[in-house]
């Protein structure tokens, strides 16, 4: 049963947790990511070669990105409905707050017993145990830590999850640090070809991505005196903009426009729909910081949270409100 305020653990006593678990459930968040999804197949693989009955999932749409179709362990995925409703032990990947799990959130409460397993700094304590490091740079790190403990092999299968979430977390390693990059070289060790997924995963897009990205790109702006003079870069995309174009192609952007060197922030509005498929002024707004800034907290002020260089929150208004909204709050 979950409670409001997790109780803190190890590696080692998740390891016992899960080693000890009858049966058990991984969940990943909404609209899933390489760590989310990474975390939850690279334990899954590991409970399901100790002979511990696992099913994993998320939230609707339920629809796995093209990219994570490459990771080893997706046989072990199910859709929300299939979802056993009384594991003896529930576990939630890479989630911040329990609303991430949409639909499935209730899974948490009806199980034996809730552990999260997580990274943001702007987790809220969710579940009955929790294993969250703000300083780990993905969640397949602490999922690494907890097979450590429990003494599992990391063959290339699992290795393939956990790489896959610590590279895109960390910008192609871009921004890894030593202990990421020792555990990447582990990784790499177990012999699957790191550089084909990383491909896979980073740096391939269907040809309908380049006419959005044009087009979107188009509409960029440079506000040099936002963030107290550091500089905000700032676009939108519209429904329109991404029709024939996949989710994770749109969130994608955000790391072209970050790429702007005369801003501090970069910032994505991303139009959705609303229940009757008509724009109705809902965003998801995506931010990025160069380092200075802490996005994760101006996105927390604002509903949402995430990492000091990555974040973001759901808005709702027009598109120039809520950019005046967000330009208002980075300037505090």
């Amino acid at each position: 049963m979950s409670t409001e305020v997790a109780r803190p653990v190890g590696a080692d006593d998740a390891a016992r947790l899960l080693r000890a678990a009858s049966s058990v459930t991984v969940l990943s968040h909404v609209n899933p990511d390489a760590d989310t999804i990474g975390s939850a197949l690279a334990l899954a693989l590991a409970l399901e070669r100790a002979g511990i009955p696992v099913r994993t999932s998320f939230p609707a749409p339920h629809r796995l990105p093209r990219s994570l179709t490459l990771l080893p362990g997706t046989h072990l995925l199910c859709p929300p409905e299939e979802v056993p409703a009384d594991s003896a032990v529930a576990v939630a990947v890479d989630c911040s707050s329990s609303d991430r799990l949409g639909e499935l959130a209730g899974v948490l409460d009806s199980s034996g017993t809730a552990l999260v397993v997580d990274h943001h700094s702007t987790n809220t304590g969710f579940g009955d145990v929790a294993l969250v490091d703000p300083q780990a740079q993905s969640t397949t790190v602490i999922v690494e830590r907890i097979l450590r403990a429990w003494g599992t092999p990391v063959d290339a299968d699992i290795a393939q999850c956990l790489y896959a979430g610590l590279v895109t977390d960390t910008g192609g390693l871009r921004r890894a640090d030593t202990a990421s990059l020792r555990l990447t070289a582990d990784l790499l060790e177990t012999g699957f070809d790191g550089p084909a997924l990383l491909r896979g995963l980073m740096d391939s897009h269907p040809f309908a991505w380049l006419p959005m990205l044009g087009t979107v790109l188009a509409r960029a702006r440079l506000d040099r005196e936002a963030v107290g003079g550091l500089g905000m870069v700032h676009t939108a995309i519209h429904l329109e903009d991404a029709r024939g174009v996949e989710w994770e192609e749109v969130e994608s952007v955000i790391d072209i426009v970050r790429t702007s060197d005369e801003a501090e922030v970069a910032v994505v509005l991303k139009e959705r729909p609303s229940h009757d498929g008509a724009p109705h002024g809902l965003w998801s707004v995506s931010l990025r910081s160069r380092g200075t800034v802490d996005v994760a907290a101006v996105a927390r002020g604002l509903g949402g949270g995430g990492h000091r260089a990555a974040a973001g929150y759901p808005a709702a208004g027009s598109h120039d409100d809520v950019l005046a909204e967000l330009r208002a709050a980075l300037g505090r």
